[in-house]
């Protein structure tokens, strides 16, 4: 159970983290004349990963599945790491440009460092990784998949189209 709390402390005081810190890139990119785009949606994002770690809890808590862990979890905990790494990448690849909305400075080209370089949304990845890997680690299977196939979801029908028509529309034409 204090390894279950004390990776739930760390994850969501990482999220509190990165909330300020996106607050604070959104002002420096408005500031520069950036627009957020698709503002509309971000509420449900928000609201997704909220219900994720309430999920995640609950089930944890009902089937009292933290104080045994399963024999899997050294590898899903492990994956999991591996994605907070490459969100760390991303993070720093796009410095004070990275954010959790949708933000563009008009006439400005997409970066193109770290990750970036090989993937479009390489934060999404992450996103899905952890989706997956955090509840596994505690067998979690429900919340596993359902915020999966949400995710995935909210990711590939509103999240992306918004950022690629937002991001990259006329680059392939410049």
């Amino acid at each position: 159970m204090l390894f279950f709390v004390t990776v739930m402390a760390a994850v969501c005081l990482q999220r509190f983290c990165e909330l300020v810190l996106a607050a604070r890139n959104a002002r420096y990119v408005c500031a520069l004349g950036g627009v957020e785009i698709g503002a509309g949606h971000y509420k449900y994002i928000v609201l997704m990963h909220v219900c994720f770690f309430v999920s995640l809890m609950v089930e944890v808590l009902a089937t009292g599945s933290a104080s045994a862990l399963p024999p899997w979890w050294g590898y899903s905990f492990g994956l999991f790491l591996a994605a907070q790494l490459l969100r760390y990448w991303c993070i720093q690849s796009l410095g004070r440009r990275w954010n959790t909305r949708i933000l563009v400075i008009p006439g400005e080209a997409p970066l193109r460092r770290g990750p970036y370089r090989w993937l479009r949304h390489p934060n999404y990845v992450v996103v899905a990784i952890e989706l997956f890997t955090l509840p596994l680690t505690f067998s979690a299977v429900n919340t596993a998949v359902a915020f999966t196939l949400l995710n995935a979801w909210l990711l590939l029908r509103v999240r992306i189209p918004l950022e690629e028509k937002g991001v990259y529309e006329g680059e392939e034409s410049s």
